[in-house]
């Protein structure tokens, strides 16, 4: 399905697809089940809360919950048993988790005033990256987070070693008055924070729907056949693409079915080495060692009956195999059956017969004309 645009989400900056799917209309109410709910605050960062006294609430609706210190607003993402699910997947010692309590509904004056201290993030920023560098400070901030009750920051940075920031708290916290928290991130979480178009030319995922960040090794590209091209599988955070592990399983399922040793063949006309493989489609070219670059393709099934043979002392037959120089022209485009002239390249005496001009047709070579002045 397309991207039909995307929009900005004004509750909490976080962008929303439009034309997707929303899995969740269609799951009923559990509120009743349990009185855990997961809050969303700003970009992807979310916390759990107990709704102990028992207030209706719906998706996407703004609440006031209890921090340390003060209060927060954030809208609310899930409840009940789809809650109590995503609580125990994500938080691996759930006796040591410190539960606090929804407050009520957020009012008027309660989203003004978080709108208030909203305002506020970008240019305390850029103030903050001007005192982290007068310190000299190894340090980037990466973004700046306000409770809802204005009274406090989360100040996200990114650094590579240990970073003493004593006194820049101290600083912070004299020039902008609040309640300094300094919290470190990755290149990954910042962009999730920051948000992004990929190469797909959608939103990125990590400032959408994904909140887990698995390690993405190199080996995942090569096990799909893709090129080690650095630069190609790198995302907007210079880390490799979140999506090289979306179809990493069928792959690794599709590749169980292929022999484990050496791909190459011995035919009637000599040895055949592995060219290229297509992992879902199950389909092997191979190339001999001595050739003009004519290669062919085989399936599995025929590749691990060669193999036998070769293993019995055998050299079976490559005749009737489709063989060529270059992949069918049918497939290099999916386009069906097209004009052949429009794959044949012409001739290039052809080419230069048809930009030189017969001799008859020439015109006559005009001879410029020089004005002199008369001799006196």
């Amino acid at each position: 399905m397309g991207c039909s645009g995307c929009n900005t989400n004004t509750d909490l900056d976080r962008p929303a697809m439009l034309g997707t799917y929303d899995w969740l209309n269609d799951i009923p109410d559990t509120t009743n089940e349990s009185n855990i709910v997961e809050i969303r605050f700003k970009g992807t960062r979310k916390e759990f809360f107990r709704n102990e006294d028992g207030i209706q609430l719906k998706r996407d609706e703004l609440v006031v919950v209890a921090c340390s210190p003060g209060h927060d607003v954030g809208a609310v993402s899930l409840t009940g048993k789809l809650a109590e699910l995503q609580f125990k997947r994500k938080v691996k010692k759930p006796e040591r988790y410190e539960w606090n309590k929804i407050y009520r509904k957020a009012t008027p004056a309660d989203v003004i005033k978080w709108e208030e201290a909203k305002a506020r993030e970008n240019k305390v920023m850029i103030r903050a990256r001007q005192i982290a560098n007068e310190l000299q400070l190894n340090m980037k901030i990466g973004d700046v987070e306000f409770r809802g009750d204005n009274n406090k920051a989360i100040f996200y940075y990114i650094a590579d070693d240990r970073v003493d920031f004593r006194d820049l708290i101290k600083l912070y916290a004299r020039e902008f008055f609040i309640k300094i928290e300094m919290k470190q991130i990755g290149v990954r979480q910042e962009a999730g924070r920051i948000g992004g178009i990929g190469s797909c030319g959608r939103a990125l995922c990590c400032s959408t729907w994904r909140t887990d960040f698995t390690s993405v090794t190199s080996d995942a590209a090569v096990k799909q056949g893709l090129s080690p091209n650095a630069e190609k599988m790198a995302g907007r955070c210079g880390k490799l693409k979140c999506c090289l592990t979306y179809e990493l399983d069928h792959y690794l399922e599709a590749l169980e079915d292929f022999p484990h040793e050496l791909l190459t063949i011995e035919t009637d006309k000599g040895i055949a080495r592995h060219f290229k493989t297509d992992i879902l489609q199950k389909k092997i070219w191979y190339m001999y060692d001595k050739s003009d670059g004519r290669t062919f393709v085989l399936d599995l099934e025929d590749v691990k009956k060669f193999l036998n043979l070769n293993k019995r002392g055998q050299k079976p037959s490559i005749d009737g195999y489709y063989t060529d120089a270059e992949p069918r022209k049918e497939n290099m485009m999916n386009v069906g059956e097209l004009d052949q002239k429009f794959f044949t390249k012409p001739n290039p005496e052809e080419r230069r017969n048809k930009k030189r001009r017969p001799q008859g047709n020439r015109p006559a070579a005009i001879k410029p004309t020089v004005n002199r002045a008369p001799k006196a």
